[in-house]
């Protein structure tokens, strides 16, 4: 019998997001001198942070490239940034080579056709509320939250608490 999404979670080391759609919610607005910006939810920041500090890889790959998203991710301490990214299964797998991480241990999380191939080699692809069906039809957890609104903090959340991780930073954190 093939195990659960919860069951999975109890493996996961890694956590891989893609932006657009999914830290996003696949809208930008793009001023008169062409700036494209994106906005972010507080508490998928809060999560990648707690996800960070308690030892977690945390790795973004995205095909957009904007130096705003790096700084952001960065001043979260997210050092694995890969944006521009065309050919996401070669650097996902240059990821894993460089640190030794088995993809059986990884949780991405991805929106749409170009996360689809590099999801298929993970050990818990995921999704948010409002991905394109293609790539529902691959994901081992589809979360309720829409991309952009907290979707990422909803996987990080129930993977940390799976492993009982969750509260155990916050108490760290407050003592």
């Amino acid at each position: 019998m093939a195990k659960s999404y919860k069951e999975i979670m109890n493996d996961i080391t890694t956590f891989v997001f893609d932006v657009d759609g999914v830290l996003t919610d696949s809208s930008v607005f793009v001023t008169n001198e062409g700036e494209m910006l994106r906005t972010m939810n507080i508490r998928d920041g809060y999560a990648l942070k707690a996800a960070v500090e308690s030892g977690y890889n945390v790795c973004i790959i995205s095909g957009g490239s904007n130096d705003g998203v790096r700084i952001r991710l960065s001043n979260l301490g997210v050092k694995d940034i890969h944006l521009g990214t065309h050919d996401k299964v070669k650097t996902f797998k240059a990821y894993t080579e460089l640190y030794n991480i088995n993809p059986e241990n990884v949780l991405y999380m991805g929106d749409d056709i170009p996360d689809f191939h590099v999801m298929k080699l993970v050990g818990l692809p995921t999704c948010p509320q409002d991905a394109s069906p293609e790539i529902k039809n691959i994901c081992r957890y589809i979360s309720h939250v829409k991309g952009g609104r907290g979707t990422v903090r909803d996987v990080i959340e129930q993977v940390m608490k799976v492993q009982g991780k969750w509260m155990e930073y916050f108490d760290a954190k407050y003592d």
